[in-house]
């Protein structure tokens, strides 16, 4: 969520962030709204804000363990006296040595962890992972909006490291099909993670492969999400965007959707398609 970085529709993740919470667009310094464009009004920002830190607080835990899934790393947290939240919601954690946090999305919430699938590809993310057993983290969270739950035919369909949160949702829907995208195979040992998975490789596209009449819930580069959204009127897609604060001060994950800026840490990652 601190930087830009490219990613293609295919459900591969060049250069892709962390989990998946972290491309997004903004001007230059991906802290302040386009020209033009106006935020939120002050009432709408404090109910919001409000909103997304609900259930919220901040512990210093402990590291349980960290694994590694083909090029992504999964710790494990004992999570304390914090709640996992809903499957979609993040989590900011305090990468050692860098200033801001990084927001990770639950990948796994079994009884007293907290799991997180990471993407280390920059320092702030290389620094996590490099994380040992013992050692100590900040954690702020649940932040934000996830998945809603309530569907009757979910599909869940992700690129990259977009199937991080996938796990989580997975278990909380009863295990439903889901269909994910990778660069490689290699990249693909992540969907062993996510039960009743299809794997396609490029250059096949997940869109290319996704059957009508499902609630479609999805996760993954923002080419991939906007494909989604031509194919299916209903859907929840988890967008991505840059984000320093976790709670809508910063205005660094405000991202133009439909000619709309929407601070993502507040109201979303997770929207619904009209």
């Amino acid at each position: 969520m601190l930087r830009r970085e490219a990613h293609s529709q295919r459900g591969g993740t060049q250069g892709s962030p962390t989990s998946p919470l972290l491309l997004g667009s903004g001007n230059a310094d991906g802290y302040l709204p386009h020209a033009g464009q106006s935020p939120a009004p002050a009432a709408d920002v404090r109910l919001s804000e409000t909103a997304s830190m609900s259930g919220a607080k901040r512990e210093h835990v402990q590291v349980l363990a960290t694994e590694a899934v083909g090029p992504y790393t999964f710790l494990r947290l004992d999570r304390g006296e914090l709640e996992p939240g809903t499957p979609g919601q993040f989590f900011m954690l305090e990468a050692p040595g860098r200033l801001l946090p990084r927001p990770m999305s639950v990948c796994l919430a079994p009884p007293g962890v907290l799991g997180f699938l990471i993407d280390p590809i920059g320092p702030g993310t290389r620094a996590l992972c490099g994380l040992a057993p013992g050692d100590r983290l900040g954690v702020l969270g649940p932040l934000g909006k996830g998945f809603r739950l309530d569907v009757e035919r979910p599909l869940l369909v992700g690129g990259g490291i977009g199937v991080a949160p996938f796990p989580y949702l997975s278990e909380m829907l009863g295990a439903p099909s889901a269909l994910l995208g990778f660069r490689s195979s290699w990249h693909a040992e992540a969907a062993a993670l996510v039960p009743n998975a299809e794997v396609v490789l490029e250059p096949t596209y997940v869109t290319e492969l996704m059957p009508a009449g499902h609630d479609v819930l999805a996760c993954g580069p923002e080419p991939m999400l906007e494909a989604v959204r031509r194919l299916t009127r209903h859907a929840q897609l988890a967008w991505e965007a840059p984000m320093a604060c976790g709670y809508g001060a910063c205005y660094g994950c405000a991202v133009e959707i439909d000619g709309v800026l929407r601070r993502l840490c507040v109201e979303g990652p997770v929207l619904e398609t009209a």
